[in-house]
């Protein structure tokens, strides 16, 4: 069978032209995979949280937590930097930075707070969160529909965490949690709508621009 030659991605989608590199160098869009790595690690955490999975599988988020959502997601908001993005640089850094804090949280950190105080310590640290991403919701307005919409929800999920935290009710914790999985749910779609458009090069998914 002989050698078919394939086109590269690059071709079919190139990514745009950025002001200020060489030799026609582009760097690929940053953003699908600072998506996704977040999306992925809220679902798992969201299931738990949500009680539809047990709170003994915690640890299974902790790789993901450090690795895919930490990691993963503080390297694209750095590429988002080069791209000049500073919404998603801000905005990638900062959750790559939230999922690695929360792994140390969990494994380093959680056992020297007297458990009297265990709750109010974490609805703290998720009302802190739920501010930021309340006012990243708002610069979110200029991005997509697609971004804002998980911007608006994630940011109604640190708030009924925060609450549900601070005051020790689990039932709006498990609230929360569900509120979580639409949220990664979201995260998802426009990730794989940004993949499938760029890769494709064209609109295939709708991500609903709001910049103007």
């Amino acid at each position: 069978m002989g050698a078919t030659k394939m086109p590269r991605e690059a071709d079919v989608a190139p990514a745009p032209v950025v002001e200020g590199t060489s030799g026609g160098w582009k760097p690929a869009n940053p953003a699908p995979l600072g998506l996704t790595g977040f999306a992925t690690t809220t679902f798992v955490l969201s299931m738990i949280n949500a009680n539809l999975v047990s709170g003994s599988a915690l640890p299974v988020v902790l790789g993901l937590a450090l690795a895919y959502g930490g990691i993963g997601q503080l390297l694209a908001g750095m590429w988002e930097f080069r791209t000049g993005n500073t919404f998603g640089a801000t905005a990638f850094s900062s959750y790559g930075a939230f999922w690695i804090s929360f792994f140390v949280l969990v494994q380093l950190d959680i056992v020297k707070i007297p458990a009297t105080e265990a709750n109010s310590a974490l609805g703290l640290y998720l009302w802190a969160w739920g501010i930021f991403t309340s006012y990243m919701f708002i610069a979110s307005l200029r991005t997509s529909g697609a971004v804002a919409v998980v911007f608006l929800l994630l940011a109604a999920t640190f708030i009924i965490l925060g609450i549900g935290n601070s005051g020790g009710n689990s039932s709006i914790v498990h609230l929360g949690g569900y509120v979580g999985l639409v949220t990664a749910v979201a995260a998802w779609y426009t990730s794989f709508a940004l993949v499938l458009n760029e890769t494709w090069g064209r609109t295939v998914l709708p991500v609903f621009p709001l910049g103007g």
